[in-house]
């Protein structure tokens, strides 16, 4: 595949176009010190304001998801969160501002288990279908949301899942990777990060699946969707879009799967892409 094009500022649309755009939170919105640029700000800030349905798409979890809401002002419309696995409808006039209308679940037990002996110093988190957080030896981690209580390996067997997260410190990123192939996981989805760090979901949900449900039930045109992103989880939304945007950091395979790569995290390549739309 050829190497996608860099977006920029001369990039043209047509202004009376209301998009459907779905953004990735780390790597993308916030840098990796969870920082959030004013640059990025004003620009999700603008295409709120302009009546474009934004959808803040992560693999955070609700708890995490709702302060990014808040600091780009959308206060109605949708959000995706656990990398597809929760949906959520925002509305002020709720008591909590939102309400979840979907959550996709699976039991753990088969990939706990095939991961457990092959990944050295693996610490284990679950959320589960109330959307608490569950975790072996106190694996905690803001993208959490909510701080996780502390049971047994065994206790999340059973335990019906949403998202599935596993870590290890003693691990390297490859030797992680190939634990990882070697487990042969089977009836899940999954995507692995930037460190020692994989994220499992149901069988067949990403964020685009969530994603496509939306688009279809808001009535959206396909050829008006746009997607930004960094991660291995979102290669499945660079591609469901029409216009898939990989920031600049991105690895060579989530780039691949773009039609335009913009600048990095550290260049707010967010807000090149969003100003674009205005």
């Amino acid at each position: 595949m050829t190497e996608p094009a860099v977006s920029g500022n001369d990039d043209q649309r047509n202004p009376h176009t209301k998009y459907l755009i779905a953004l990735d939170v780390d790597g993308t919105l916030v840098d990796h010190d969870g920082r959030m640029s004013p640059a990025v700000r004003q620009a999700a800030h603008d295409v709120v304001a302009a009546g474009h349905e934004v959808i803040i798409a992560t693999g955070r979890s609700l708890g995490a998801l709702l302060p990014v809401i808040e600091m780009i002002g959308l206060e109605s419309g949708y959000g995706v969160c656990s990398n597809g696995g929760v949906t959520v409808r925002l509305d002020p006039a709720l008591d909590l501002g939102y309400e979840v209308i979907n959550r996709e679940t699976f039991n753990p037990r088969g990939a706990l288990l095939a991961l457990r002996d092959r990944i050295p110093g693996a610490r284990f988190a679950l959320e589960d279908a109330e959307g608490n957080f569950l975790s072996t030896e106190r694996f905690q981690d803001p993208s959490f949301g909510i701080e996780a209580r502390g049971v047994d390996f065994h206790h999340l067997l059973d335990t019906e899942a949403v998202r599935v997260v596993v870590n290890s410190a003693e691990t390297s990123t490859t030797e992680f990777s190939a634990a990882i192939a070697r487990a042969g996981l089977q009836g899940v989805t999954y995507s692995v990060g930037w460190t020692a760090w994989l994220d499992i979901a149901a069988a067949g949900v990403t964020k685009a699946t969530a994603l496509e449900k939306l688009r279809a039930g808001l009535g959206h045109d396909p050829a008006g969707t746009v997607a930004v992103g960094d991660g291995s989880n979102d290669i499945e939304m660079l591609a469901w879009a029409a216009r898939g945007v990989a920031m600049g950091q991105a690895l060579p395979e989530v780039r691949s799967a773009a039609n335009e790569v913009t600048g990095s995290v550290y260049e707010d390549g967010a807000a090149t892409v969003l100003r674009s739309l205005l």
